[in-house]
């Protein structure tokens, strides 16, 4: 007589691997079963009348034995092992539970992620997009490249080494130009570029925010502004934050955690008179404690300086040689209504003084377009070329030395704009 069989089958709360339990009614001589299902494999012990076998069965009609436990006398009297049968038991379920785990992860393991092609961005008719790739053929193996495609830029004291920004008519980042399409000239003479590179880097990033009395009703906004360019920021990136009214100070040193800026900017508050060029100076200072090579300084104002110990004088020089990007963000009165010439001269400061590091200003008339600007020079810093080479002049005679950038543009593309920094001081 065929024992009738029986079926219970019950699925893990996390894993959702079926366990199911077959066999015969309680006193039957026929097969128990105790089986793990999952997707694509079926892992299980099965017991007889004589013996218990572990088995492993990817399909149904494939079954590999796993290992044997010994017959028991009153195995189809009592449902049970011996003592033996039972260590001998143990010992194979670990092997079984060792397989269980991995295969319950590989069948459980998502496909890997396929990239979907690049969509171009949604557009409004009529308005450019933020930036424009030059398409190529793939670039041939630089000088000095390493193995994965990687050509870092050395560190060399005889290295002069240029961030470049290009845009177009539209002010849109270009990006995908090749070395061969720069040339670089120190002191009115062309040098050979002997470094190039156009990938993203970690920077050290500070912010120069305007504190103020003038600044009480933009306040909020220029805080957004300030977290929304950090936000745009590597995981290796380092940030820091100097504020200043009447007096420069360091209201955030270098740190990782857009979360303690954010803390340490909600309790600031717009009063007093203002020290700009304070405040630039500190900014600058403390990126001699950076750790990145790339260096950069946002300040965030509405424009002239009254009460800075440092003068213009000294900024200038100090801007010549900190070799850090300056970008601002000006919000400037009307022109009608500057009453002060420190106002009235302010604009053309900020313009100066990025200009000569190789960043630019840019004016926002409208507040609620602050926060898309910082996020736009955020993005800036991440698509810039970098231009290094050996100065034909091997002169230590700390003496400036004037940088100009010009463009070989591929064709069919319109006139394009070059920012970099005018200039550096040779060592000594």
């Amino acid at each position: 007589m065929v024992a009738q069989e029986e079926c219970v089958e019950r699925r893990g709360n996390a894993t959702g691997i079926k366990r199911r339990y077959c066999g015969g009614r309680a006193g039957d001589t026929g097969e128990w079963r105790l089986d793990f299902v999952m997707p694509g494999a079926t892992i299980g012990f099965k017991f007889g009348g004589h013996a218990g076998v572990l088995r492993a069965r990817a399909a149904p009609d494939d079954e590999r034995h796993w290992g044997h436990c010994p017959p028991h006398p009153r195995w189809s009297e009592r449902g049970a092992v011996s003592q033996e049968a039972a260590k001998a038991l143990r010992t194979v379920g670990s092997a079984l539970l060792c397989a269980l785990l991995v295969a319950a992860a590989r069948a459980q393991a998502p496909a890997p992620a396929q990239t979907p092609p690049p969509t171009a961005s949604p557009q409004n008719p009529g308005t450019p997009p933020e930036s424009i790739v030059v398409p190529g053929p793939p670039a041939p193996a630089k000088r000095d490249a390493k193995p994965g495609g990687k050509n870092p830029i050395r560190v060399d004291v005889d290295l002069a080494l240029v961030n470049v920004t290009v845009t177009d008519p539209y002010n849109r980042l270009v990006t995908g130009l090749e070395e061969e399409n720069f040339r670089v000239f120190e002191d009115n003479l062309e040098q050979e570029i002997t470094h190039f590179s156009s990938e993203d880097v970690p920077v050290s990033i500070g912010v120069v925010l305007d504190l103020s009395g003038s600044m009480a009703n933009k306040i909020d906004k220029s805080r957004m502004a300030a977290l929304q360019f950090f936000k745009t920021a590597n995981p290796q990136d380092e940030y820091f934050v100097v504020s200043f009214n009447e007096h420069a100070e360091l209201s955030s040193p270098f740190t990782s955690s857009v979360e303690d800026i954010e803390t340490r900017l909600m309790f600031t508050a717009a009063k007093g008179r203002t020290a700009l060029l304070d405040g630039i100076y500190l900014g600058l200072s403390q990126m001699r404690g950076a750790r990145n090579q790339k260096k950069a300084v946002l300040v965030i104002s509405d424009g002239g300086d009254n009460h800075s110990r440092y003068s213009e004088h000294d900024i200038r020089n100090f801007v010549r040689e900190a070799d850090t990007q300056i970008y601002a963000i000006g919000l400037y009165d009307p022109a009608g209504s500057r009453a002060t010439p420190e106002e009235v001269n302010g604009p053309a400061l900020l313009n100066e003084l990025t200009e000569m590091s190789g960043g630019r200003t840019f004016a926002v008339s409208n507040l609620n377009d602050l926060p898309d600007i910082a996020i736009k020079i955020g993005m800036e810093l991440r698509n810039q070329y970098v231009l290094g080479y050996r100065p034909a002049n091997r002169a230590r005679d700390g003496k400036w030395r004037k940088i100009k950038v010009k463009l070989r543009p591929p064709k069919g593309l319109p006139p394009l704009n070059v920012y970099a920094k005018s200039g550096y001081y040779s060592p000594q």
